[in-house]
This record gives C-alpha cells, sequence and structure tokens, in this order.
C-alpha cells in the first residue's frame, strides 16, 4: 500500500492539473488544491514512512506551502481584487521564502547521507552551480539590473529570484554528486527541481519582455515541482534520504566529466557569443567566473590525488591485515587482527569499539542505526548513533563497528573486504578444526593399535574385556579378555591394586597410578606402572580403563641413576653427597644415643706427582688401590668415600677416643706402603686428619674440623695424621694470616737478598754466590724463607716473588759486575720454583731481565728441583732447551731428595748437580749415606756434570767431600749467607774467580 501511494498521488494531481486547464476561471480553486494537495502529500508521507530524521521533510513542506499560499495570495490579487500582475506584493515574500526553506530540507538531506565534508562533491556541484550562474546572470539578473523601467524594489525582488534558483541548484546538485545510490525519491525530487528552475527562468524572461498571466504552459513546472517533491515524499525509497550512505570517491567517470566540462565552457562559450556580436557587457562578470571554476578545478584534481593516496594507504592496510589474518590460529587472534587494521584505517583520535556478537540471524551487511539493534549489541554500542556490521559465516557471527557516522561512511567499502577476509579465515580455521578432529580420530586409533602402552578394559569383577594389542609384548600374549586381572600381578601386589581399583570406584580419585610387579604369561618378572581411570559412565566404554605401561628398563635405570648420584664413578666409594648425609645422620643418632662420631679426612701427598710422572691411568688405578685398602682397614660399618681428586673420607663410630685415633694410625701405616701399579712401585702416603663428635656439635661443624685437622697434618709433614683440637684452630688462622701478611709483603716488595759463596774445596776460593730470599717483616724482623715458602707455594705468590727474587738478583749483579774488573765475578745462582718455571713466558721472562740489567747470559745459573723434571713434558724441554741456547745454565737443587732418575740426567740439559744437606749431615757418622754421597759424585763425572755439596759445616765435612772428589762446596762452614756489601767485599778486584768446571 505505501508504494502505491506515490501512484495514487500522481494520478490525483494529474486530476487536479487537467482540470486547471479545462476551468481557467476556476483556476485559483484548482491552483490552491494543487499547493494544498503537495504540503499534504509531504506530511502525509513522513506519518506514513518514518524517517530517520523529519525535520528536512517538514522544511520542505514548509517550502511548498509557502509557494502554494503565495500562489493563493496572487489569485487573490488579480481575480478578487482585480490587480493586474501586482508586482511586487505579499504574494513575491512568501514566494522568496520557499528558496531558503527548501534549501534548509535538501542540506538536511546532504548532512544526513554524507555528512559535512564530502568535499569533492561540493566543487563538482559549485563547479556546475557556476556556470549555470553565469547564464542567469547574463540572461535574468543582469537585464533586471540595467532595466531602466522597474523600480529599486523591483529589481532586487526580481533579483532575488533567480538568486533562490541559484541556490536551490547548488543545494540540489550537491546532494546527487554526494555519492551513495539514487533513490527513486532523489530522481522524483529532481524532477521536481528541475520543474521549479524551468518555470522560475521562464517567468523571469516573461516578466521581462512582457506581461505574466495565470494559466500559460509555465505553470506546468510549477505543477511538476508541486507533484515531485510530494511524490518523493511519498515513496518508500524517502527513509533513505535521511540515513547515512556509503562514502565514497566522487564518480569520476564520463558523464560527470562531460558535465563539469559543459559547465566550465559556459564561461568561455558567452564570452566567444558576446564578441562575435561585437558587445562585450559581461568581461569581469565572466573573467571572475573564469577565475573561480580554474581555481575549482585545481581543488578537484588535488582531491583525486588525495583520494588516490588514501586508497593505497587503504589497499597496504588491507595487504598488512590479509597476512595476519592468514596466520591467525583462533578467533581471538583473527579479532585482534581486525582490530589493529580498523584502528589503521580510521584516522587518528577517532573513538570506536570493534566487537563480534552470535547473531541469531544473519542481517543484511552494510550501514545501520545502533537503535535499531538487537538489546545485548545495543547495549555493546550505545555510544554511538550508527554502525557497520558484517555477517562472519561462522555459526551466525556478526561483526560490528561503532564510531562516528562519518567515519563509518568512509571506512564502509574497505570494511566489507576487511570484514570478507576475516570471515574467510575463520571459516578456514572452522574446516581446518573439522580436519584436524577427522584426522585425530583416525590418528588416536591407530595409536591405539600401536602404541607400547597396554589398554585394559575390566568390568566390575575385574575381568578383562578388552586388551590392546601391545598387550603381546608387554605379557607375552595380547588374548588377555576373559582372564582375571589378578592372573597377571604379583600375588603381593594384589591387595595394593585391589585397594587402588576400590578408591577409583568409590569415586575418591578420578583416576590414580602406582607402580605394580606384574608376570608375564610365561612366568618372567617385570615392572609395570598402572594408571586407572573410572569410565563407566562412557557407553562406549562401560568400565574401567588400566593403562599399563613396561618401565621395567627405566625403573632400573633409575637406580643406576640415583648410585651415580650418591657413589663416586671411579672407586665405587660414596661421594660427597652421600657421606654428607650419612655424617649428619650419625650426628644425630649420636646426639641422641650419647654415642661418639669420628669423621677421617684422608689426602695423598705425592699425587699430582705420580699423574705427572706417570700419567693419569696409572693416577686413577692408584686411587681406586687406595680406596680399597682403606675399606680394608676401617670395619665394614664404617663409611669410606672419595670426596674428589685424591681427597678421601671416613665416618667411624666407635666407642672411644682411643679407637678413632687407631683408626687413623692404620690408615696411615696401610697408605705407606708402596702399590704395586702396572707393573711399577707407587707411593701412596697420605695425610689424616681426624675430628670428633667431642668438639663438633653438628655435622657441617664435624667436617669443617676434620678437614682444618688435615691441614694441620700436611703442614707437619708427609705420612703424618691429627686430631682436631682447640689449639689447632688458632694455628690454622695463624696461617691464614700468615698468608696474608705474605700478599702484603709481594706488594710493597718487603724481600731482600743475601748472597752465600760457592767455594772451591781445595783452594777455598770463592766461584759464585747464590742469592737466598729473606722476609724483611716490619714488626718480626728477618724471617727465613722457611717459614713463608710453603704459604707461597700454595698460594701461588711464588710466581711474583720469585719474579722479584731474579731481578733483584740481576740487578745486584750487573751493579758488581760494573764496579770490577772484567771476569771478577762468574756466577750467580737463583732458585726457582716449578709453578714459576711452567709459567707461561718465563724464558722470555729470564731473557727481558737479562737485557734489562746488563748481565750476560753465562752469568746466570737456575736452580730448580728434581718434580720439574719427573713430567715428560714437551714444553719443559723445549724451555730447557731455549735457555741453554741463551746460555744460561741449569742446576738440580736437593739432589737425591726426589724421585731421582738416571733417565733425565741422561736426556735433558743439566749443568750442576747440588746435593742436599741431609746427605752431608749424617755423612761423617753413616757409611751408607756416605755411600749415597759418594755414588752421586761418581755419577756426576761420568756425566761430565759439575757437583755442589751444600751445608758443609764442619772441616771434616769438607775433607771427605775432598777425598770422594767432589770439588765444590757451600755452607756455613766457608760463610753464612752475606748482605749485598759483605758479598760484594768477598769479590776479588783484579783476578777474576776460578771457572765453575
Amino acid at each position: 500500500m505505501t508504494r502505491q501511494l506515490s501512484t495514487w498521488f500522481a494520478a490525483w494531481m494529474a486530476l487536479l492539473t487537467v482540470a486547471f486547464y479545462l476551468w481557467p476561471g476556476q483556476h485559483m480553486l484548482w491552483w490552491g488544491a494543487i499547493g494544498v494537495s503537495s504540503t499534504a502529500g509531504v506530511l502525509v508521507g513522513v506519518l506514513v514512512h518514518r524517517p530517520r530524521k523529519r525535520w528536512p521533510w517538514f522544511l520542505l513542506a514548509a517550502g511548498l506551502f509557502a509557494f502554494g499560499f503565495g500562489d493563493f495570495l496572487y489569485n487573490l490579487l488579480t481575480d478578487v481584487f482585480g490587480m493586474a500582475n501586482p508586482f511586487p506584493s505579499f504574494s513575491d515574500v512568501l514566494y522568496l521564502a520557499m528558496y531558503p526553506l527548501v534549501a534548509g530540507g535538501l542540506l538536511g538531506f546532504i548532512r544526513s547521507r554524507t555528512g559535512r565534508h564530502d568535499r569533492d562533491s561540493l566543487l563538482d556541484a559549485t563547479t556546475l552551480t557556476i556556470g549555470l550562474a553565469l547564464l542567469s546572470w547574463i540572461f535574468l539578473i543582469d537585464p533586471y539590473v540595467r532595466s531602466t523601467e522597474l523600480t529599486l524594489v523591483q529589481k532586487l525582488v526580481s533579483v532575488a529570484y533567480p538568486l533562490g534558483d541559484v541556490l536551490t541548484l547548488a543545494v540540489f546538485a550537491r546532494l546527487i554528486t554526494g555519492g551513495g545510490r539514487r533513490s527513486p525519491s532523489i530522481v522524483i525530487l529532481g524532477l521536481g527541481t528541475a520543474g521549479l528552475l524551468v518555470a522560475d527562468v521562464a517567468y523571469g524572461l516573461i516578466q521581462l519582455n512582457g506581461d505574466w498571466r495565470v494559466g500559460g504552459p509555465t505553470d506546468l513546472g510549477w505543477v511538476l515541482c508541486y507533484a515531485g517533491w510530494a511524490a518523493a515524499a511519498l515513496h518508500p525509497s524517502m527513509v533513505e534520504l535521511t540515513e547515512p550512505a556509503r562514502s565514497q570517491a566522487s564518480d569520476v567517470g564520463v558523464r560527470r566529466i562531460a558535465l563539469l566540462g559543459a559547465a566550465s565552457l559556459i564561461a568561455p562559450g558567452v564570452l566567444l557569443v558576446e564578441a562575435s556580436l561585437g558587445t562585450v557587457r559581461d568581461a569581469a562578470v565572466i573573467a571572475v567566473m573564469s577565475g573561480v571554476m580554474f581555481v575549482l578545478v585545481l581543488a578537484r584534481l588535488a582531491g583525486v590525488m588525495g583520494n588516490h593516496r588514501q586508497s593505497m594507504a587503504r589497499e597496504r592496510e588491507l595487504r598488512e591485515a590479509t597476512t595476519t589474518l592468514v596466520s591467525a590460529a583462533d578467533t581471538a587472534e583473527t579479532l585482534a587482527a581486525v582490530r589493529h587494521a580498523v584502528d589503521r584505517l580510521l584516522p587518528d583520535g577517532v573513538v570506536h569499539t570493534v566487537t563480534l556478537v552470535r547473531a541469531e540471524r544473519a542481517d543484511e551487511p552494510g550501514l545501520v542505526r545502533v537503535s535499531g539493534l538487537d538489546p545485548d549489541v545495543r547495549e555493546l554500542l550505545r555510544a554511538y548513533s550508527s554502525a557497520l556490521r558484517h555477517p562472519m559465516g561462522v555459526e551466525g557471527d556478526m561483526l560490528y563497528v561503532g564510531a562516528p557516522t562519518e567515519a563509518l561512511q568512509a571506512l564502509q567499502t574497505t570494511f566489507e573486504v576487511l570484514a570478507s577476509q576475516a570471515a574467510m579465515a575463520l571459516e578456514r580455521m572452522t574446516l581446518t578444526a573439522e580436519v584436524n578432529r577427522r584426522n585425530s580420530e583416525a590418528y588416536f586409533r591407530t595409536l591405539i593399535h600401536n602404541t607400547s602402552d597396554v589398554i585394559l578394559i575390566v568390568d566390575e569383577h575385574n575381568v578383562i574385556q578388552y586388551a590392546s594389542p601391545s598387550a603381546g609384548t608387554v605379557f607375552g600374549d595380547e588374548r588377555l579378555a576373559g582372564f582375571e586381572l589378578w592372573e597377571f600381578v604379583a600375588a603381593d601386589e594384589r591387595s595394593r591394586l585391589a585397594e587402588l581399583l576400590s578408591q577409583v570406584r568409590g569415586g575418591l580419585h578420578a583416576h590414580n597410578q602406582i607402580d605394580l610387579r606384574a608376570e608375564r604369561v610365561d612366568g618372567q618378572g617385570l615392572m609395570v606402572e598402572v594408571d586407572c581411570r573410572d569410565l563407566r559412565d562412557d557407553q562406549t566404554v562401560g568400565g574401567l580403563v588400566l593403562t599399563v605401561r613396561d618401565v621395567t628398563e627405566r625403573r632400573q635405570l633409575e637406580e643406576q641413576l640415583i648410585r651415580q648420584a650418591f657413589h663416586d664413578a671411579l672407586t665405587g666409594l660414596a661421594n660427597r653427597v652421600l657421606f654428607q648425609d650419612r655424617v649428619e645422620q650419625s650426628v644425630a643418632r649420636a646426639e641422641r644415643d650419647q654415642g661418639l662420631v669420628g669423621v677421617l679426612f684422608i689426602d695423598l701427598d705425592d699425587f699430582k706427582i705420580v699423574n705427572d710422572t706417570l700419567g693419569h691411568a696409572v693416577g686413577d688405578a692408584l686411587l681406586v688401590a687406595v680406596g680399597e685398602r682403606i675399606t680394608a682397614a676401617l670395619r665394614a660399618t664404617d663409611t669410606v668415600a672419595r670426596l674428589g681428586g685424591d681427597e678421601f673420607a671416613a665416618l667411624i663410630e666407635a666407642d672411644s677416643m682411643t679407637d678413632l685415633e687407631f683408626a687413623a694410625e692404620r690408615i696411615v701405616l696401610a697408605l705407606a706402603e708402596s702399590f704395586e701399579i702396572a707393573g711399577q712401585d707407587v707411593n701412596g702416603i697420605c695425610s689424616v686428619g681426624l675430628s670428633t663428635t667431642v668438639d663438633a656439635s653438628s655435622a657441617e661443624e664435624l667436617m669443617r674440623q676434620a678437614d682444618l685437622a688435615l691441614y694441620v697434618a700436611k703442614g707437619a709433614g708427609k705420612g703424618q695424621w691429627r686430631r682436631y683440637q682447640s689449639d689447632l684452630h688458632t694455628a690454622v688462622l695463624e696461617r691464614l694470616e700468615l698468608r696474608a701478611a705474605l700478599d702484603q709483603a709481594v706488594k710493597e716488595q718487603q724481600f731482600v737478598l743475601q748472597y752465600q759463596p760457592i767455594v772451591d774445596l781445595d783452594t777455598g776460593a770463592p766461584l759464585g754466590f747464590e742469592a737466598l730470599v729473606r722476609w724483611n717483616h716490619p714488626t718480626r724482623g728477618m724471617i727465613a724463607p722457611g717459614h713463608f715458602i710453603e704459604v707461597a707455594e700454595e698460594s701461588g705468590l711464588i710466581v711474583p716473588m720469585g719474579r722479584m727474587v731474579l731481578q733483584q738478583a740481576l740487578n745486584t749483579v750487573g751493579r758488581w759486575q760494573r764496579s770490577t774488573a772484567p771476569g771478577a765475578l762468574r756466577y750467580i745462582s737463583v732458585n726457582v720454583s716449578v709453578r714459576q718455571f711452567r709459567t707461561p713466558g718465563f724464558v722470555e721472562e729470564v731473557r727481558q731481565l737479562l737485557r734489562a740489567s746488563g748481565v750476560g747470559p753465562g752469568t746466570l745459573l737456575l736452580e730448580i728441583t728434581e718434580s720439574l723434571l719427573l713430567r715428560n713434558d714437551e714444553q719443559v724441554r723445549a724451555d730447557f732447551d731455549a735457555l741453554r741456547a741463551m746460555g744460561v745454565r741449569l742446576a738440580i737443587d736437593d739432589f737425591g731428595t726426589g724421585y731421582s732418575s738416571l733417565s733425565y740426567l741422561q736426556h735433558m740439559p743439566i749443568d750442576v748437580l747440588k746435593i742436599d744437606k741431609s746427605f752431608i749431615d749424617d755423612m761423617l757418622e753413616s757409611k751408607q749415606q756416605r755411600a749415597v754421597v759418594t755414588a752421586i759424585v761418581t755419577l756426576a763425572e761420568t756425566l761430565d756434570l759439575a757437583v755442589v755439596a751444600e751445608g758443609v759445616e764442619e772441616a771434616a765435612q769438607a775433607v771427605a767431600l775432598r777425598e770422594m772428589g767432589c770439588p765444590y762446596g757451600q755452607g756455613y762452614l766457608f760463610a753464612k749467607p752475606l748482605s749485598e756489601p759483605d758479598a760484594f767485599a768477598l769479590i776479588p778486584k783484579a783476578a777474576p774467580f776460578a771457572a765453575m768446571a
């Protein structure tokens, strides 16, 4: 019915028009009926169709009413009062009032459809309007202005009519160029507007050229205006005029370009016509109009370029969004990608909301009013009047974007593409999920038939109803169905399994897991892990599901790993972790039972030498043998452990302190005997530290005290044991204080050198000096090296100390040589520790010190210990060769006290042997010692080595050494260590020392 209203109204208006021309005598009646019908038609259309905004239609109705009432007054003046073409009159006021009312209504349509910012449409409408306004100026306005027959008021009113037409034209042109679908109402409204403009132009021309009379063909234009505007309001599509329309770049197709081009050519065309007629009257107006249209064209081109850039930006954002949507894994990621894209597509600062809701029906996509949406969606978007929506095609999901209407109009086209891509992504996820579900079903079906775990289903009587094929691998037969579950469980484990099944059936646990010992059908035992779940309510299962896994190898491996975690891999003894745990338990037990617990820390004294000389394989074998010998020396209830390296420990629970001390003594004696390893006798001498719960109240304190006791035992010499006593703690602290003071002494260079001469035993003439270091302590005075060298070796301070001694000795010799005749001083002997010698760059350091002091390399004799030669180290041999090539000579200090071997004497570049003082001291009383010294001297002569006897303190010792053939000696018999001035006094000032052979 509503669609027929405009048809019925058109017929009614046609009847009135026919009556108007057939019975001109009653034209006042017919014309009034036409005006009233037009106004009523608009109002009826608004009431019937209920557009979103009504006030634009009401303005249009008011304009029609003003126009119709003006006609009624005009007819009243002419027909009733007999006035001939009254102009101007009050009817002209009503006529002119129509134009702003109509323009306001059309602007209302524009604002409702496209907002305020459609710049391109405004430029196109302005261009078209200016072109037609120029024609209006030339043919209507200018003649009125130039007329001499009209009064000023008549001119103003006459000019107002074409200006009103120009206003109406401009607004309507803006409406039809503003994008959006051109609905039937717009077409009908355009026909009415065209009728008004044509009739007004004709009326103006008639007014200029003759008298106006009612009933002429011009009235048809106004009839068309009345009918068209009312019919537009009656058509159902009239609601679209106040609905937001899709915003898009203004159409610049062929028709629009042709129309705009024609409008732009009006001005030059008029100028051409006037020039051809020989009279150019409107040059200024034409020039202004041409300039304005030129500016409009430039602005339109700039808009086209701007639209192109915006399109490229939107396309780029869509590509990025599509890439993100392709990689989206779920709905949340898809919605996040859409939100990110919308945020980038909308102008900065535009508040918006993107939401995905489950809809009961699939609505059409597009720009919609929020007030017409479902309540739940309306609540989400209550901050906005309009929203964009698009169905996602997945379970009725609907995507909404709420924002200001103008922003949504600009976004609509891009949003449809974006939403389509998002819908495709969701559909892809749905299809993928379905495919995965079907694949998963097939996968798990295959998995059940091929898994190594056994799946069993048992009924209420614990009878197996189903067994997976893997039962054949685990139990030896897959045909378990029909047998009771107990038949495959060890007898002593059945009660545990029965308790598990009872708990699961009772609902105490949804599922539970235990380890059991099971049996194969062939009677072989195995360890299994059983997981039980209650699926009796599941119609596809209807029982308890037991997952049985063979964990025999895993449990064996775990036991092995546990043993490795608490036992030493080399010796099989307890390691530090297990030992400490047992100490803690023993201490707690002793505290409870008033018992006595002792801890022994055992450390091999020369293990590093064994490793260095005989290799790590022999060292490992020695550690194993030591562990066995310690274990054999103690009781079976005692715990023996290897703490690491060559450190062992023993835990003993004893009845008395004597038992603990005897145990320490047994271990020392047991390890004092050499070991035969790989056909060689290897020394296993050890030091032992003992602590007891008499002095310690905790496991930590007990082990710390044993460590302190071991430290004291090692300081007392090899093969010693010590029990912790309170005074030991003080001794250790004193040793630590000595170490700290020694470190400060190295930094402050508190060391001085003394020099002891080496003499020829036949003549007593000095050959050279040995540089001996002394510590000039700030408070304790001069300290001999025996009190601090061991600590320096332990701490590594021996390296900087040795460098200092070598530098000071060479500098002293350099000064002596510069103060004496050439060759008066031939040798300076300096001790070098093993650690210093093996420091990288030692040879280069010697070379630099010799060069800096100006001392010739042949003057320097380096004394080294035998332990440096025991390792078959290519680097040591290379350093020896480098020193010899330089001219430096090498001596073996304290020869005979270590692992003396002919092999290194034959192969190493040694020049001098120094016999240790311990052999010289007992040489006169002990034939054995005398024989040893004689053997060393004979060996040196055989190998062409010089021999120096150290520690010669008696004349008889010097005589005996000369009789043995020992050429050189050193000791208190000849001179004590001397200060630098005293030693310098012994140097011959004219004749050189005798050369050391």
